[in-house]
């Protein structure tokens, strides 16, 4: 199947106010199931549920906007990602979305973690995070950050440039240890997928790369310096990927690579990391494969070039991405205004403003990602109507859903739900606007457990060194 780029249809050039994979839904009511998490449903007064908790429920308690997340899901899709591939190692995005009750549950599941600043890794390992089973990647890592990543004893460093060799090599020394590391390669595929999220093409930051042996000095060095453990190499095509087409050509390039390494050296590299960054539906245009599809694909991948190349297939790894954390969520806003505007031709939308928007999710105004959303706190028999979800900051750009239809009759007071917000919403939140970061609540089972608590006005002015002029009575 074809799939739209992820920018979306603002790029497209079409005559039709919404883009042409959105239809008119026959039930406005009704959930895809490919976009939710396994427990959400409609209870009988038409409100959704998560966990056995409404939406209702949760609003009237924590407040909108909120972050709902199914741990029955959660732990239901990394158990899927581990047993699908089995023999290798399966590593959980923190930069995703991570706290420590998030890597308590990674630990628990048997799941290794990617972090790639001081932040990340102290929050994984104050969650019971082995640090043997963390990986620390970053292409600016910062001397103290890996000076905390060797004397945690994490268990692999991505190495990311000649710079970071000589700081690597420097702490080694100085807190007398060895560092096992990775060296993170650029194979020069193109991902189908946005700009900003393609990451193993040449023009860009991350890696050394192979075409035009960067990677091959690099990993001389490592190999050849006293103190550094050279594992293996690290590949990483981008995000949101829907199959592993590109993955075949990453892994006949970073094959090809070990291979010449054994040639140069003699030596045998035991690893390999594939990298991941799997897709997630987030619109009914998405149809992301299962974790047994890829899993198969990959190995078969692996298997048929170390057979080609007469070389063993190395230990594996693999980076789901937001797959396992993305579809567990959805987010949760209070309507408060509905405005219909008239478009030329004779078209309407219907401008819906919520509690939220650009601080809380930034993905659409970066890189005009698409979303859904529905209706959340009770059902409707009106028709549906063409609308645009917006949030409450001042910026034209400020789209939570682009385009979807909602009930007619959707008014303020009303709860919109959105799916698919786990990975990359709360991680990259901001206070635009000085709007405080909405809480993130886990539910499981009828019970709900605060994961991230709301921040406040007064968590804003509490880094806000200046005078007290005046104090509001808020």
């Amino acid at each position: 199947m074809t799939h739209m780029h992820v920018a979306g249809s603002v790029h497209a050039d079409v005559a039709s106010p919404s883009p042409t994979w959105l239809t008119v839904p026959a039930d406005v009511n009704s959930l895809d199931r490919e976009l939710w998490s396994t427990t959400v449903t409609r209870n009988e007064q038409g409100a959704l549920e998560v966990g056995g908790v409404s939406v209702v429920e949760l609003a009237q308690q924590q407040g909108t906007a909120l972050y709902v997340l199914d741990e029955e899901d959660f732990r239901a899709r990394a158990t899927s990602f581990r047993q699908a591939f089995d023999g290798w190692d399966v590593y959980y995005a923190g930069k995703a979305f991570l706290t420590r009750s998030i890597a308590g549950w990674v630990h628990d599941l048997g799941l290794c973690m990617d972090v790639c600043t001081s932040g990340e890794l102290v929050t994984a390992l104050e969650g019971g995070m082995d640090p043997e089973r963390i990986g620390m990647h970053g292409n600016n890592k910062s001397v103290d950050e890996l000076r905390l990543a060797l004397s945690s004893g994490v268990g692999r460093v991505i190495v990311d440039s000649l710079d970071e060799i000589d700081r690597i090599e420097q702490l080694c020394r100085e807190l007398d240890c060895t560092a096992r590391v990775m060296v993170r390669v650029t194979p020069g595929v193109e991902a189908h997928t946005h700009e900003y999220i393609a990451t193993a093409h040449e023009d860009q930051k991350f890696g050394f790369s192979i075409t035009n042996g960067a990677a091959m000095v690099a990993m001389v060095r490592c190999f050849s310096s006293p103190v550094i453990d050279l594992v293996g190499v690290h590949s990483h095509i981008g995000s949101q990927i829907f199959d592993t087409g590109g993955f075949e050509v990453a892994a006949r390039r970073t094959m090809k690579l070990l291979a010449q390494f054994q040639q140069a050296t003699g030596h045998v590299l035991p690893e390999l990391d594939l990298g991941g960054g799997f897709g997630i539906a987030y619109t009914c245009q998405d149809t992301p494969s299962t974790p047994s599809q890829l899993a198969h694909d990959l190995t078969e991948i692996v298997e048929l070039e170390a057979r080609a190349r007469n070389l063993s297939v190395p230990h594996l790894s693999i980076e789901p991405g937001r797959a396992i954390v993305g579809p567990t969520t959805l987010a949760l806003y209070t309507v408060g205004t509905v405005k219909p505007v008239d478009l030329d031709g004779g078209a309407q939308r219907v401008y819906v403003s919520v509690d939220g928007g650009m601080s809380d999710n930034i993905r659409p105004a970066l890189y005009a990602a698409e979303y859904s959303a529905v209706l959340a706190n009770r059902r409707s028999q009106r028709s549906a109507v063409l609308c645009r979800v917006v949030g409450k900051h001042c910026e034209g750009g400020d789209i939570v859903v682009r385009d979807v239809y909602l009930p007619a009759d959707v008014r303020p007071g009303d709860l919109i739900a959105v799916p698919g917000s786990g990975a990359y919403s709360r991680s990259m939140a901001s206070n635009y606007n000085h709007v405080p970061r909405p809480s993130v609540v886990s539910v499981r089972d009828g019970t709900c457990h605060t994961l991230l608590r709301r921040e406040t006005i007064d968590d804003l002015l509490a880094l806000d060194a200046g005078a007290v002029v005046t104090r509001v009575d808020r």
